[in-house]
């Protein structure tokens, strides 16, 4: 929110008609996205149309009880979210609302009408200043850190809509978020306290080209389809092929420092999951407790529709606001479907003319506004940060054609398309390399080639080109037959046949198994190439494909992914499979 004082218009109104979480008002002095307090119990809703004297409000709560000639009041605020320390750790609905401190203030069933800020105003936090009185400061400097927890150091910076000045005062020891830390000649004060509107893009520099993959511990992802820091993708796929836990893997093993999960509009029981796991679960990275760097937000499929219309952008605000302090940002939106949804019934109960299958015309509008806010970013503040923002999408029936599926893949990068088919065959994750692609790729190789082997480029498409092929084979082989193919044929389903069991498919429940590093992404591809090749001479020096594929050291090759000490067996194998396929000619 603009911390500039403006005169506006707030006459308080009344309500003419309700519909649902659309309330109608008359005689409110309001402006578009005010934040308003409707009835008698002051149930918070978000101005969305203005004609003439009738405002319309979508209420954020449920609205029975609620009747024409109630009151409502006029904030003249646009809907905003706290900024500070003390986010992480937290677990918010879809308004920012913490839910843990709601619960603690009146147990698990929440009051309609209820608010609490979205961090603690009361606590302190021990702030040392990095800025000294007769400094120049401009709009989004840092000023100075807290520890805010024991991964993420806090960066306190002056606001963005902020004309910056001289320091002429500062202040070191504990404080609460409001208090005064930093005075400016201008008469400014920083605190460390922001509140910024949801629905306004943060300001930067300049969105440069991502050059650096988003490391996810998947091999599918990293070795097949990157997604760059920075990037967008999507995950789409039909009712029980893994999103939410492909998901969920992103959060806890990706190389981000900070991670916003959105659950927006899930069953409960997955957003359980979630909020009992995280707690317990460790960060490999740091060895410090997952949510020590992160935040949920909970808006699931039994709370009120309009407020899942507005988590998506408190997610993507908190993500800009670290993202400023030059952190990386992983964003998950589990998921966009059931936001595309809610938006869908706000606009039949404002009875606004349908798109394709009912969802609303600026339904692409919004998708890509929403993704437009992730990228690799130069701050106003000199660092560099980005946000990389991963949405599963769920389309009924598991048909991709569907309005929601194909605005996405307009828009993303990336493209995890998961398969219910290999889900059926406990393959996963369950990402259907011949559907999935990535547009990062070319820019992101010269970073393999750098960090993980010179040839990483050259050795994930002979993966890719192994598959393709192997695609094509298994359309002939369910007419005639494996054994009616020529051999060299045979011996490539062979090998593509470890690239889907020992490479592609990852054991979540095998800790060794669940994280997978860039080197051992690419010893595998390799040592499985390795196996090609060797069996390909072989082949040519007439040893026949039966007793190619019934050496012993091939199936070892399946027990890669759970060997922890992982490059001498591959090394063991690498040798075993050569001198075992050598002495045959």
């Amino acid at each position: 929110m603009s911390q500039a004082t403006e005169t506006r218009t707030t006459d308080d109104g009344t309500i003419a008609s309700v519909s649902g979480p659309v309330v109608v008002a008359t005689g409110l002095g309001a402006r578009m996205n005010d934040v308003v307090y409707v009835g008698d119990e002051g149930l918070m809703g978000e101005v969305i149309e203005i004609e003439g004297d009738r405002t319309t409000i979508q209420v954020y709560e449920e609205t029975s009880g609620i009747s024409p000639g109630q009151p409502v009041e006029n904030t003249g605020e646009p809907l905003s979210v706290d900024l500070g320390p003390g986010m992480l750790y937290s677990i918010y609905d879809g308004v920012q609302r913490p839910l843990d401190v709601l619960e603690d203030r009146m147990g698990a069933f929440l009051d309609r009408g209820v608010d609490a800020p979205g961090i603690d105003l009361d606590e302190e936090w021990e702030f040392t200043p990095t800025v000294e009185v007769g400094d120049e400061l401009e709009a989004g400097d840092v000023v100075g850190t807290v520890p805010e927890t024991e991964s993420i150091e806090h960066r306190v910076m002056v606001p963005p809509d902020y004309e910056g000045g001289e320091v002429t005062n500062v202040e070191e020891g504990s404080f609460s978020v409001t208090d005064s830390i930093v005075e400016l000649d201008s008469g400014e004060e920083v605190t460390m306290h922001q509140e910024w509107p949801v629905r306004e893009t943060r300001p930067t520099v300049d969105k440069q080209t991502p050059t650096t993959p988003l490391v996810t511990g998947q091999r599918v992802q990293d070795g097949l389809f990157p997604l760059a820091k920075g990037g967008t993708a999507a995950i789409p796929g039909p009712f029980g092929s893994g999103k939410t836990v492909t998901q969920q893997s992103l959060a806890k093993f990706a190389d981000a420092d900070i991670v916003i999960y959105i659950g927006c509009g899930e069953r409960g029981n997955e957003m359980t999951e979630v909020i009992d796991d995280f707690p317990d679960l460790e960060d490999p990275n740091t060895g410090k407790p997952l949510m020590s760097r992160t935040c949920l937000i909970a808006n699931t499929s039994n709370m009120p529709v309009a407020a899942r219309e507005s988590c998506v952008y408190t997610g993507i605000t908190i993500a800009e606001y670290y993202r400023d302090m030059g952190y990386d940002v992983a964003l998950m939106a589990d998921s966009t479907s059931r936001w595309a949804e809610a938006m869908r019934e706000i606009s039949s109960r404002l009875e606004e003319m349908p798109g394709e299958e009912g969802y609303p015309a600026y339904l692409a509008a919004r998708l890509s506004a929403f993704y437009e806010r992730a990228g690799y970013f130069e701050n106003i503040n000199g660092t560099e940060g980005s946000i990389s923002a991963v949405g599963a999408v769920s389309p009924p029936g598991g048909d991709f054609s569907e309005p929601v599926t194909q605005n996405t893949l307009r828009i993303v990068k990336t493209f995890w398309a998961l398969d219910s088919d290999l889900a059926e065959r406990r393959h996963f994750p369950a990402i259907d390399w011949n559907e999935s692609y990535s547009l990062y790729r070319d820019q992101l190789d010269p970073w393999f080639e750098e960090n993980v082997a010179a040839d990483w480029p050259e050795t994930r498409q002979w993966v890719i080109n192994t598959l393709d092929e192997e695609a094509e084979l298994q359309e002939i082989v369910q007419l005639v037959g494996e054994d009616a193919l020529p051999d060299d044929q045979q011996l490539t389903l062979d090998v593509a046949r470890y690239l889907r069991e020992a490479f592609l498919q990852q054991n979540a429940l095998n800790p060794t198994d669940a994280y997978s590093s860039p080197e051992k992404t690419y010893r595998m591809m390799e040592a499985i190439q390795t196996y090609s090749e060797e069996a390909f001479d072989a082949l040519e020096a007439g040893v026949p494909v039966e007793e190619i594929t019934s050496i012993d050291a091939a199936p070892r090759l399946n027990r890669i992914g759970t060997t922890e000490e992982y490059g001498e067996f591959i090394e063991n194998i690498e040798s075993d499979i050569q001198d075992q396929l050598r002495e045959k000619y």
